[in-house]
């Protein structure tokens, strides 16, 4: 056993390392906590009028979209509540994945993927080039509208082929996304851009020293590859924080993922004349509306929705978790899965000056070849990808961007990656190699203080 002392900012620490002795006991995941998915709810202080607008987004996040309504003619999923279902309504993959019965659901004819399975994630499928070299990097949709009858309308007339990913899957073109859970994206959207910043400023030496960096995706005009275009604001959505606002993230969403057209996304991403059932823009304003909820179109009521979420709420704290909170900080994981940033002002009272107990910086870091995608988004590079948010993490039955395993202790190696000839080592290398030197019961504090959140 060897001691050391970790200065971890202004804090001086002593951990004890210890390296596990033939037939002692080994950490593990605790797994999937039990008890109230405490996520799900609304933020507090919201008027009877929000909580009306609430009510009617989740409505139209949970319900099933079909021909006559403008699902496809390519789509992964029919519904918003169908992907983001675990623990609850907003969440993410669940238990059982209803990509399978969705592939033939109504005479549809569509074979599931070999990537899909019924106690998998669920996932989005991504090429990473084009068969010329260029690059791809856009959703290709798992299933198509062909042969599908609904009670309200049917595809008679619409033929179009269901995407071939096998030549895909063998050349290695295909990755892989889960969806993220939408807890608390009101609070999120309404963390100023200067606290992101001065959260990266106010550990930048220490985070220098654990091989961290990090950026926000951001484009300036100028071409700064590290600003969004035009207004240069950090934006924080998504796997590789490319999306601004959690309106453009439920529009891009609804296109994408279930081929609606809408305000922001009016184009049909198939525009095969046969297949369109509903060739106007699927949902838009409804100017002649009695009420906030009838007039709102459905990505700005899904939009709503997902901004008056509360954020998930953890377990009461233990000895184990508290221990494990400690060694959280003095690992390093605490560097970009940072604990708390606070909202800015805002007219919604619930959202306005928040201690946001997210775990993420909210910026982009290097993961290394280990769990590069090579894809590219906004300002982010094939290995970069936004520091997840840990909140809920209590229950989420699957890990990483592509959901490739359901184990928390694997999930956190994976964060080891040595360089490559076409990426550099992970950032996340030396917090990783302290984790794997704490004793096996300190391990297992760390793991059930997350399985605890």
């Amino acid at each position: 056993m060897t001691r050391r002392m970790v200065v971890f900012g202004a804090l001086l620490t002593l951990v004890v390392f210890a390296a596990p002795a033939t037939g002692q006991f080994n950490s593990h995941d605790p797994g999937v906590r039990g008890g109230p998915a405490g996520a799900g709810g609304m933020v507090d202080g919201l008027t009877d009028a929000q909580k009306t607008v609430f009510a009617a987004g989740l409505d139209d996040f949970n319900e099933d979209d079909g021909i006559a309504s403008g699902l496809g003619p390519r789509f992964n999923m029919s519904s918003c509540g169908g992907c983001h279902a675990a623990p609850a309504v907003g969440g993410t993959s669940p238990a059982v994945n209803p990509q399978v019965a969705i592939a033939t659901f109504n005479g549809a004819n569509n074979v599931v993927p070999p990537f899909i399975r019924l106690n998998g994630p669920v996932r989005e499928a991504r090429f990473k080039y084009n068969a010329d070299g260029s690059r791809d990097g856009g959703v290709h949709a798992l299933y198509v509208i062909s042969g599908r009858k609904d009670s309200d309308g049917d595809a008679t007339g619409c033929t179009i082929k269901q995407e071939e990913f096998g030549p895909q899957l063998n050349r290695n073109n295909v990755i892989f996304r889960i969806p993220s859970p939408v807890f608390g994206l009101g609070l999120i959207e309404s963390i100023p851009d200067s606290a992101i910043v001065a959260n990266q400023q106010s550990t930048a030496s220490l985070r220098s020293a654990f091989g961290i960096f990090g950026r926000p995706n951001f484009t300036l005009p100028t071409g700064n590859p590290n600003r969004n275009g035009n207004d240069g604001t950090i934006a924080r959505f998504g796997w590789k924080a490319q999306n601004k606002s959690g309106l453009l993230f439920a529009g891009e969403a609804y296109n994408v993922e279930q081929g609606i057209s809408n305000e922001l996304f009016p184009q049909e991403r198939e525009e095969n004349a046969d297949c369109q059932f509903a060739p106007v823009p699927n949902t838009t304003t409804n100017m002649e509306g009695a009420t906030a909820a009838d007039i709102l179109s459905d990505i700005q009521k899904f939009a709503l929705f997902m901004k008056f979420l509360a954020q998930p709420t953890p377990v009461a704290p233990t000895a184990s978790t508290t221990r494990g909170r400690a060694l959280f900080a003095t690992t390093g994981c605490a560097l970009c899965h940072t604990p708390t940033l606070t909202t800015g002002p805002s007219d919604i009272s619930g959202l306005h000056m928040q201690n946001v107990n997210l775990f993420s910086d909210l910026v982009l870091h290097a993961m290394g070849p280990g769990l590069a995608d090579d894809i590219l988004q906004g300002g982010a590079s094939g290995d970069e990808f936004r520091t997840a948010p840990l909140w809920g993490l209590g229950q989420r039955l699957f890990f990483l961007h592509d959901g490739r395993t359901n184990d928390l202790k694997e999930a956190i190696l994976a964060h080891r990656s040595a360089g490559s000839s076409r990426f550099p080592a992970s950032e996340a290398n030396q917090v990783i190699n302290r984790y794997q030197n704490l004793g096996e019961g300190q391990k297992q504090d760390l793991l059930t203080f997350l399985r605890s959140l």
